[in-house]
């Protein structure tokens, strides 16, 4: 019990409730299932974004392309839809967005591996390429108008219930697919050899390769997990929002990498889970919600995310100090 207690997930979950707490006492339209509805459809893009950093993180990489890529694959499959969308269907839509989405992780992670550039280095020149390339290629043109069955698919909802005024509201299917997909990240670390290697390999890269661990198919496959999480995301977005514009995720980045870190992953890898990734998405959402419910102004959301990375850094970098300490005392 003492153990649970004092896990960061536990820290966390309890920083959700302190801070909910305080926002409904400021105002009571917070604790109500409506916004609880709204704010699990809000996190669905950072979510799913999040999972490909969690497994990034834990490697030992980080990317900072992912924006790039999953704009360039909200792009293409936007241009099919206006294009051929009564020929299309909302699975192959997630399916070529994340083909896309693949392909340009992979390139990260092959630059990675077989030029021994630092992740940081490689993913902030693959993202201007992406970017840069795709703005000359589209001028810039923002495209919306999609067919009518793209727009009602993000309108179903699982649970179905309704306001005083009558107006729908529930679990969206855009929620459940944020969800499906993070019990799949979770089974994939928790239950599988990949899931060990990923953790080896970002704890001791070299114990990792003596161990037995292909370095490079790993390289591969978390860069190529993280496009495949941007694909999909890209798809998300765009349900979400209904258009797509070359400009509309730059600056996402930040973000999604303090929700990861802020859930307990460390930026030198080894550590990390999907329920701290869970619950750091969700504190940064509430305190978003929370700062628009209270009329804060947008500026200061950027000075919190800032301080939210700067604090868990230096949080599990203190924690990782004293876990080393314990052993050295221990041996």
């Amino acid at each position: 019990m003492k153990k649970i207690l004092f896990r960061h997930e536990s820290f966390l979950a309890f920083a959700i409730i302190l801070f909910s707490i305080i926002i409904t006492l400021i105002n009571p339209s917070f604790f109500t299932l409506e916004n609880f509805f709204d704010l699990l459809k809000s996190f669905s893009l950072t979510g799913t974004f999040a999972i490909g950093m969690l497994f990034v993180l834990i490697s030992g990489g980080i990317d900072l392309s992912f924006t790039a890529i999953a704009t360039v694959s909200g792009y293409t499959i936007a241009v099919l839809l206006l294009n051929m969308g009564d020929r299309l269907n909302i699975l192959l839509i997630f399916l070529i967005a994340g083909v896309i989405g693949v392909l340009l992780g992979i390139l990260n992670g092959a630059i990675i591996d077989m030029f021994k550039i630092p992740s940081m280095i490689t993913t902030i020149a693959t993202s201007n390429i992406f970017y840069g390339l795709l703005t000359v290629i589209t001028k810039g043109k923002w495209l919306y108008g999609f067919p009518t069955w793209f727009g009602d698919f993000a309108q179903i909802r699982i649970i179905t219930l309704r306001t005083a005024e009558g107006w729908p509201y529930g679990l969206s299917i855009i929620t459940l697919i944020w969800i499906v997909l993070l019990l799949a990240a979770w089974f994939i670390l928790k239950f599988t050899v990949l899931g060990r290697s990923i953790y080896a390999m970002g704890s001791n890269p070299v114990s990792a390769q003596r161990a037995g661990f292909n370095l490079r198919r790993l390289h591969l496959f978390v860069y190529g997990f993280m496009g495949l999480m941007a694909g999909f995301g890209s798809v998300i977005q765009a349900l979400l929002v209904q258009t797509v514009a070359p400009n509309s995720l730059v600056g996402k980045e930040m973000d999604v990498i303090a929700a990861v870190v802020l859930g307990g992953a460390s930026l030198t890898g080894g550590t990390g889970t999907v329920l701290g990734a869970l619950l750091g998405v969700t504190l940064l959402g509430i305190l978003g919600n929370g700062m628009t419910l209270m009329h804060v102004p947008s500026l200061w959301y950027k000075v919190i995310i800032g301080v939210v990375i700067l604090v868990s850094v230096s949080f599990t970098a203190y924690r990782r100090k004293q876990s080393i300490r314990k052993r050295v005392i221990t041996e």
